[in-house]
């Protein structure tokens, strides 16, 4: 099943009408491991209706390498195909059977080209600058170790002021969960969002014809299943030595989230650590987050920094499954038990206040709310912790807003303490950033407000979004 990705396509679709610098074409694709790189490349080039060539990269020999691309550019057996000595023979080759037919060429995996061989990327620039870049042929190449596929735009890069066009694939969007699970409700679709994100191979593992509680025991829990390895195969993919990775992982996965808790957790010195941590946000496994109401000028210096888990199925694993892994796969029911138990909090605390975020996003960039943040995040110091924080510093407005993912409605109790307590605890943190804040305020619920918290919130011009609106905003 192929959803979505409509600006993918019409930005390749673009590629192939384009007459500058053109017609040849080279361009970057890539993005984290199960995104769906692959699937849209080869629906793209399906439904171009041009000739085109497919070939995946393994972790092989260059020679074989060079033999099997070959083989698929002729689409004959591999044993058929001439043994080259070099990339730049290959190029010449293919180079002399291009013909002027417009044609597609997708060459996936590509890190794992310059690791058999470091010349191959000087190779396909010779090739480019002498013969491809004259001809109609169009160049994708594709990757998903996105640190060395980000490099090939550097000027180090022999591919340096070569490529044509680039394009970051991300995971989908909340909006999509629906063409993957079209009979779930709103409320399984946001758990299922926390579990496994927006990546498709993840939503195409789920079954949309059982529930969310069946999936986790069935599919997620599953011996043998694709889940329950994924961490694992992502990092050991990814780094050498990956001990000392999962070991950080896991500790910031378990609620760790300041380099000092860290370290402290791992055991692992903070100068070490640093490098680790550094290498797990290349990886976009581990980000950092900073307080909202940090003004621009003092992020770069800030010590206020938390560590999280940017992958959603990271979270989930290494929160409610790695723990217990000693026991796993015979003793299912330690981390069945742990899910019962956390996972409504653990939905609260991740997925849905960074729902709520996006929301807030879309509406300012849409017109919608009151000012235009030039940030949106949350809030956190010694005094207070807020969820939803978004600042316009030019013009001193501030929106702050409660998430809550109870089943209960949200009381006034809630948006009395929001507005009096913890707006003056905020004030008294920005209070060294100058004059005063136009403050507005939002309730983020999944059950909705009481009367009486809808009447309060109204006299202070917020707003109240439930579930359903969260979603139409997000649409």
């Amino acid at each position: 099943m192929f959803v979505d990705r409509q600006e993918e396509l019409a930005f390749f679709n673009r590629i192939l009408t384009r007459k500058r610098p053109g017609p040849a074409q080279l361009i970057l694709l890539y993005g984290r491991r199960r995104v769906g790189k692959t699937a849209l490349l080869l629906h793209w080039a399906a439904q171009s209706k041009l000739p085109y060539t497919y070939w995946p990269a393994e972790k092989e020999p260059a020679s074989l390498q060079r033999r099997k691309l070959y083989a698929r550019w002729q689409n004959i057996p591999i044993r058929q195909a001439p043994i080259f000595d070099s990339w730049l023979e290959l190029w010449e080759a293919v180079a002399n059977l291009s013909g002027p037919q417009r044609r597609i060429l997708i060459l996936d995996e590509l890190p794992y080209v310059s690791e058999a061989d470091p010349a191959a990327l000087s190779a396909l620039q010779h090739a480019w600058d002498h013969y491809f870049q004259h001809s109609n042929l169009v160049i994708v190449l594709c990757g998903s170790q996105v640190k060395v596929m980000e490099s090939l735009q550097f000027h180090q890069s022999p591919l340096f002021g070569r490529l044509t066009g680039q394009w970051h694939l991300q995971p989908f969007s909340f909006a999509a969960l629906g063409q993957f699970l079209p009979n779930w409700s709103l409320e399984e679709r946001v758990a299922a969002y926390a579990i496994v994100g927006g990546i498709p191979a993840y939503l195409n593992w789920l079954d949309p014809e059982m529930d969310l509680v069946e999936n986790i025991q069935q599919v997620i829990l599953s011996e043998g299943g694709m889940f329950l390895a994924e961490p694992t195969f992502l990092l050991y993919d990814e780094v050498r030595e990956p001990r000392a990775y999962l070991a950080v992982l896991k500790a910031i996965g378990s609620g760790y989230h300041t380099m000092r808790a860290i370290s402290n957790e791992t055991l692992i010195a903070s100068s070490h650590l640093s490098a680790h941590l550094s290498r797990l946000q290349e990886l976009k496994m581990v980000e950092r987050r900073l307080p909202a109401t940090i003004p621009p000028a003092k992020r770069r210096r800030s010590r206020q920094g938390r560590y999280h888990l940017q992958d959603p199925f990271f979270r989930f694993y290494f929160r409610f499954i790695a723990p217990f892994h000693q026991y796993l796969p015979l003793d299912m029911d330690r981390v069945l038990n742990k899910v019962r138990q956390e996972l409504r909090a653990f939905v609260g605390q991740t997925t849905f206040e960074i729902l709520a975020q996006e929301w807030v996003i879309r509406q300012g960039k849409n017109k919608l709310l009151a000012f235009e943040p030039d940030i949106v995040g949350a809030h956190w110091s010694r005094r207070v912790q807020i969820d939803v924080v978004a600042v316009q510093w030019q013009t001193r407005q501030i929106l702050l807003g409660e998430c809550k993912w109870g089943r209960e409605k949200v009381s006034r109790k809630v948006v009395r303490e929001l507005v009096e307590q913890k707006t003056a605890h905020l004030r008294r943190d920005l209070a060294a950033n100058g004059e005063a804040w136009q403050t507005h305020y939002a309730i983020f619920s999944r059950a909705g407000l009481t009367d009486a918290a809808l009447n309060l919130l109204g006299e202070y011009g917020g707003t109240a979004v439930d579930l359903t609106a969260l979603a139409r905003g997000l649409e």
